[in-house]
């Protein structure tokens, strides 16, 4: 039975709302350099210099839609990982595979506590390695632990 940990709601929810405070404050922004006359003429000169606020206002928003679009597109990134346990392997985001035989250890003291735990391992050059799941970036990881602590055993 393959049991999967994809990534956390937590994360994606709290990037979807940067992105959306993000584009709402660039529009006010946006408005307050370029649409609002009142704001306009309290923050020029009598000389018809904009002062500084008017022209960070102006200048921002350009600056925090292209953040929210590095949000957005982090968040399309980070969507489709996963750790996966299968009957053979371990494989964290589709690109590393630890075998259960390469295993070493699973430590999961901190995991009731502080939501990780690590797996050492022997990677393919045979060095021993060590790889940090945290429920911050995946759900479903106290499945995942009971699976690799039944192989284990």
């Amino acid at each position: 039975m393959i049991i999967e940990a994809p990534a956390s709601k937590f994360r994606k929810s709290n990037l979807k709302i940067y992105t959306i405070g993000l584009i709402l404050v660039a529009a006010w922004c946006a408005y307050d350099g370029y649409f609002n006359d009142k704001w306009i003429k309290e923050h020029t000169d009598a000389n018809g210099k904009a002062q500084t606020y008017l022209v960070v206002n102006k200048s921002a928003p350009k600056y925090l839609v292209g953040a929210a679009a590095i949000l957005g597109v982090y968040l399309f990134a980070i969507s489709s990982k996963k750790v996966t346990a299968d009957e053979n392997e371990l494989v964290i985001d589709g690109k590393k595979k630890i075998a259960y035989d390469s295993i070493e250890k699973v430590d999961k003291t901190y995991f009731v506590s502080k939501g990780y735990f690590t797996v050492t391992h022997k990677d393919s050059s045979g060095k021993e390695a060590e790889i940090k799941l945290s429920e911050r970036k995946y759900d479903n990881l106290e499945a995942v632990l009971d699976k690799l602590v039944e192989k284990m055993s």
